[in-house]
């Protein structure tokens, strides 16, 4: 029986693949798992997750730049498991070139855009379609002590970054990807209003992972400290014991890889 479902956006690689890789290993065989990615078909190490837990690992087919596919998603979502108990929004891009922007002269309004719709705009239409589902969530993560019992039915964690935060900025640059960042953070405050409104309700947070050893933030690693370049799992680790304490309490914030609160 499945009691708790998990959604990963964004799960072909990276942090989302240990997302799935975790809960699984973690939460298994009670939990489910729904990976999504823009292409399946080449995800081989996904695809070789599935098969190594049969029937708890469904794959779809998802771009966040389409709205249609996140539509139709939620449908099939809706009719195979009738709930999501956590989303966790993990696909991102630096900017279309691999590299974020050093100064003006590098910005381009396409970069901006492509990098705003993946990172921002495919996030927000994730929780448009889910919240219905996620409403329907049984509270299966997080913290539900039982004097509180469903005080909050479904979880959506935004994976952040401590660049998007406007108050931490001393540096500038990466234009694209702080104003993507920034404008999630956004996104993940407005969520945490409007879906604490219904009852139960859904806790909305962004978590910020620390740099990770990915493809994302692979060319700038000789500048990172080797204690302060987290592998996946050490990452993933860190968030989901955030996760598995969140409560109403702590919905509209975002969290550094500690548990301590970033700034906006």
């Amino acid at each position: 029986m499945v009691l708790a479902v998990a959604l990963v956006q964004g799960a072909s690689r990276g942090l989302g693949l240990e997302f799935c890789k975790h809960i699984l290993r973690n939460k298994s065989p009670a939990a489910a798992v729904i990976a999504t990615c823009r292409a399946p078909e080449g995800a081989s190490e996904l695809m070789g997750l599935a098969a190594q837990y049969p029937g708890k690992v469904t794959v779809l087919k998802v771009d966040v730049n389409r709205e249609d596919e996140i539509k139709g998603a939620a449908e099939e979502v809706r009719q195979r498991f009738g709930k999501v108990d956590l989303i966790i929004n993990a696909s991102a891009m630096l900017h279309p070139s691999g590299k974020g922007e050093t100064s003006l002269r590098d910005v381009s309004a396409q970069g901006i855009i492509s990098t705003l719709t993946t990172n921002t705009v495919g996030p927000l239409m994730m929780a448009k379609y889910f919240a219905p589902l996620l409403l329907r969530g049984g509270g299966c993560f997080g913290l539900q002590p039982p004097e509180k019992a469903k005080l909050h039915s479904g979880i959506i964690v935004n994976i952040t970054a401590k660049v998007g935060s406007i108050g931490d900025n001393g540096l500038g640059g990466w234009y694209s990807y702080r104003m993507s960042k920034a404008a999630l953070n956004m996104a993940t405050r407005n969520l945490s209003i409007e879906l604490a409104r219904s009852r139960p309700k859904v806790v909305c947070v962004s978590l910020h992972p620390g740099t990770v050893n990915t493809d994302l933030s692979q060319p700038y690693h000789r500048n990172v400290p080797k204690d302060k370049l987290f592998s996946t799992e050490h990452s993933v680790n860190l968030m989901m014991s955030i996760i598995d304490k969140l409560n109403i309490e702590k919905t509209g914030k975002a969290y550094n890889w500690d548990g301590t609160e970033l700034p906006w």
